[in-house]
């Protein structure tokens, strides 16, 4: 047992899904520069090659931490609170009592609803405690957003 995975929790892990969105965003920002250097290489000089090489190396390896960053991201419910945690180098563990929930929000953007996943957003009394979980399959976004409420009005009402 640890801080970051305490012993009998069931982890739910985000979708894979979360990375294809990520990379879709990632390469379209990328994209656009590589390929200006590719042109311009290939029309002026091919010293601009290294640029676009460059470019790509640093695509790829934002491509590595997003997949690493995806995979550590997973939350668990437990009977009184919601563990979410992140981070592969840098890890964090929070812990979202539900009595301090205030409400719950699911978002989805174009790419997300493409994709069939969302992110549900914690907001508690305390905003050091606000936490989120982004890569939920759509159907599991509803189920959390109704059992988180449903807890927290549950847990509000008893203290």
């Amino acid at each position: 047992m640890t801080w970051f995975n305490p012993a009998g929790t069931d982890w739910t892990y985000a979708s894979t899904r979360l990375i294809t969105a990520r990379m879709i965003t990632l390469w379209l920002w990328f994209g656009v520069p590589i390929a200006a250097w590719v042109v311009l290489a290939v029309w002026v000089t091919p010293w601009l090659w290294i640029g676009a090489g460059a470019a790509a190396a640093l695509g790829v390896w934002f491509s590595v931490i997003i997949v690493w960053q995806v995979k550590a991201h997973a939350w668990a419910e437990r009977e009184d609170d919601l563990l979410v945690k992140r981070g592969r180098l840098f890890r964090r563990v929070t812990v979202v009592p539900y009595g301090r929930m205030q409400y719950v929000e699911v978002h989805q953007g174009p790419l997300s609803r493409m994709l069939g996943i969302a992110r549900v957003q914690l907001h508690t009394a305390s905003p050091g405690t606000d936490a989120h979980l982004s890569g939920v399959l759509v159907d599991e976004a509803a189920r959390l957003r109704d059992r988180l409420t449903t807890q927290g009005e549950a847990k509000l009402a008893g203290l």
